[in-house]
């Protein structure tokens, strides 16, 4: 009787949410004159770029509709363009991992590695972890989000005088980015959690770490959407909600890698810090810029590492600072058995992106280190099954102590 009630209510939520069936994944390995002739499609209804890199030779992985396929694979052969398909149907994919969010029993503690955990769910974990180590922990509300979500910042301090350098960190921004949250709660788990192993991170250095900073969009790609992005604020007119958060910020925003157009995964907003959430991670960042050395911002997919400026293809003055690190952190997370990311600054690796939170960081509030992970490259993009979660995240953990490490190495008081 219980299975068939869990059938019942899994067809009714499967009804309700939208559908990718006959969705297809194609991936491509452009030259540069192909990458030119594909982008024209890019925003184009029927059209979803999952990962576009700069560099010519990477991959460019376009979902693209069942309605808009007959025409898009004719435009590919009169154009001598060859491509693989990377998933013959989105929906499939979707589909399994439904079904395995919802037969996934809860471990007895809050938190495990073997599913995707709702907002509601990862801070009721934030509230544990306060009950329970209270001279570790600390939470702050930072605000609410457009729907009235809570926005948690969970604060992981050994103690001080409150001037110890800051780690900053936070995920979700993307909506369908699902693993960039749980990598955020992994290192919450091995700070708080695993403190005997993982001490040395927390005894001269506070993190700061907000585990999703798009809560309506990540549960709307839970409950209607699983490939939704922006955010979900209602619009004065017309049926496109939403903005791209990671295209908001005001710092160089809307000159490059971003639109004016409500209805494009990269509407760059109305106005600069037009999205609530962003509002409250600006505002938080304000009252701790003075401490905070480094901002570490997750995302997926593509195995990239990258650090400003997303706005031009100018490089810092710093940027072999940056490069250095990044390299460092890379080679402990290969060493744990991770693939090796693509180490650059956000425009010359991946695409022209302004109004990004990494940018802002550094540009405006004055954070020297400034990085954008993008975690894993498997042929599921966005789609990552639960099984790779712990994998992915144990793997980045080592790089994360690289960085935690320099923090401390090169910004905590000496003795």
């Amino acid at each position: 009787m219980r299975l068939i009630l869990v059938a019942v209510l899994l067809g009714v939520a499967l009804a309700t949410r939208v559908s990718y069936e006959g969705y297809k994944v194609l991936r491509f390995n452009p030259t540069g004159d192909q990458l030119k002739l594909l982008k024209h499609f890019s925003n184009s209804p029927g059209f979803d770029f999952w990962n576009e890199p700069r560099r010519y030779g990477g991959n460019l992985d376009i979902m693209v509709s069942p309605a808009q396929l007959p025409f898009f694979l004719t435009y590919l052969k009169q154009n001598s363009i060859s491509f693989t398909v990377l998933n013959e149907n989105v929906q499939t994919l979707i589909d399994a991992e439904i079904k395995h969010q919802e037969a996934t029993p809860k471990a007895p503690r809050a938190i495990s590695f073997d599913r995707y955990y709702r907002h509601s769910e990862i801070n009721a974990y934030l509230e544990e972890l306060a009950e329970k180590f209270r001279d570790l922990v600390t939470l702050e509300s930072i605000g609410r989000s457009y729907e009235d979500r809570d926005m948690v910042v969970i604060k992981i301090s050994s103690g001080g005088n409150g001037t110890r350098p800051v780690v900053l960190v936070d995920g979700g921004i993307h909506a369908r980015e699902w693993i960039a949250p749980a990598m955020t709660l992994y290192i919450i788990n091995q700070l708080v959690e695993n403190s005997t192993a993982n001490g040395a991170l927390t005894d001269a250095v506070d993190w700061y770490i907000l585990p999703v900073l798009n809560p309506d969009g990540y549960e709307f790609s839970h409950t209607n959407d699983r490939l939704w992005r922006k955010s979900r604020s209602r619009p004065a007119s017309g049926s496109c909600y939403g903005a791209d958060q990671n295209r908001n910020w005001d710092f160089h925003w809307m000159e490059n890698g971003a639109s004016n157009q409500r209805c494009s995964e990269i509407y760059a907003g109305s106005e600069p810090f037009s999205e609530v959430e962003n509002r409250n991670l600006r505002d938080f960042a304000e009252a701790h810029k003075n401490r905070t050395k480094l901002y570490l911002t997750f995302h997926s997919y593509g195995n990239y590492l990258l650090y400003p400026w997303g706005y031009t293809s100018d490089l810092p003055s710093d940027w072999r600072t940056l490069q250095d690190l990044a390299e460092r952190v890379d080679r402990a997370q290969v060493a744990a058995g991770g693939s090796p990311f693509d180490i650059g600054t956000s425009t010359n690796v991946l695409y022209a992106a302004a109004g990004g939170s990494d940018d802002y960081m550094k540009g405006v509030k004055g954070v020297a280190l400034s990085y954008t992970a993008e975690l894993t490259d498997t042929a599921y993009g966005f789609e990552l099954p639960a099984s790779y979660i712990l994998p992915t995240v144990r793997q980045f953990f080592e790089g994360v102590r690289v960085f935690g490490t320099y923090v401390k190495d090169n910004f905590s008081a000496k003795s």
